[in-house]
């Protein structure tokens, strides 16, 4: 942890990778950050006591470059590292559908570019943080950036060819929990239940049951069967689930998750 880290955009990502490096147990001297606002930079020293300096200045003064700008914004953000990024630094993205190569070909001649999707429960350090290498980066550099996002969540590695299908799955998954928990607390307040009630039973259930999914190491369908007694209340609400089609509507959501991300990273907008 004696490397020099600067996180390019400290927006709500960027600000929870910044507090998870600390709480890692990387010195906030080996911390820099970029900001447009220079409110935002005075909120951040005072927070975290790391420096704000401007994008030239972190690519030649840090070992790693974090790049956690909207994807609309990368091609400008290259265009000014461009010049001051040489092949010795590492390069990690968690921009959205920006791939390793679009990195690669606007920056020094073999510069590794590790691709990272987190998603947003990073905030609460349960993220999911996907990782993989570009052309040039190493198993150690592979490692530094499971060390980084470790500090916010999991990691898991993929092949780049797998990140659309990552992206869909874990990097929106979240929005789909959402939606789901949405639906459910309206049912409860269709049921006769408070709103209030309604969701907080809709949320810890969902907490109870993915806390014995990740725990039990069960498959889903035992731990759904041992909720479900013949001819019970939960067979019943299956059955309309089924009849519903809710399990083909989440495979074409997912797939078309996936399309989506596909389209992006080839530069559609």
């Amino acid at each position: 942890m004696t490397q020099t880290v600067a996180v390019l955009g400290t927006g709500k990502i960027g600000e929870a990778l910044l507090s998870g490096m600390i709480r890692a147990g990387w010195r906030p001297a080996h911390l820099l950050v970029t900001t447009r606002r220079g409110d935002r930079a005075r909120e951040l020293r005072t927070r975290y006591g790391v420096e704000s300096v401007t994008n030239a200045e972190a690519a030649k003064n840090a070992d790693i470059l974090i790049l956690a700008v909207k994807p609309q914004d990368m091609g400008t953000l290259l265009d000014e590292l461009a010049p001051h990024v040489t092949a010795e630094r590492l390069v990690i993205s968690a921009a959205a559908g920006i791939t390793t190569a679009f990195i690669e070909e606007r920056l020094a001649e073999r510069t590794p570019v590790v691709r990272v999707m987190p998603n947003t429960p990073v905030l609460v350090d349960e993220g999911m943080s996907v990782i993989s290498a570009g052309g040039h980066a190493t198993a150690a550099h592979l490692a530094t950036a499971e060390e980084i996002f470790g500090g916010v969540g999991k990691t898991l590695r993929v092949p780049e060819s797998q990140q659309d299908a990552a992206t869909a799955l874990s990097g929106s998954g979240p929005a789909y929990f959402y939606f789901l928990v949405e639906a459910m607390t309206d049912a409860g307040i269709l049921l006769g239940l408070p709103r209030a009630q309604a969701h907080d039973l809709i949320v810890q259930a969902a907490v109870g049951a993915s806390v014995m999914l990740r725990d039990s190491g069960e498959h889903p369908v035992k731990l759904r069967e041992a909720v479900t007694s013949p001819a019970g209340t939960t067979i019943s609400a299956i059955r309309e689930l089924e009849n519903h089609g809710v399990r083909a509507a989440l495979i074409a959501a997912l797939e078309a998750a996936r399309d989506r991300s596909r389209e992006l990273a080839s530069g559609k907008g």
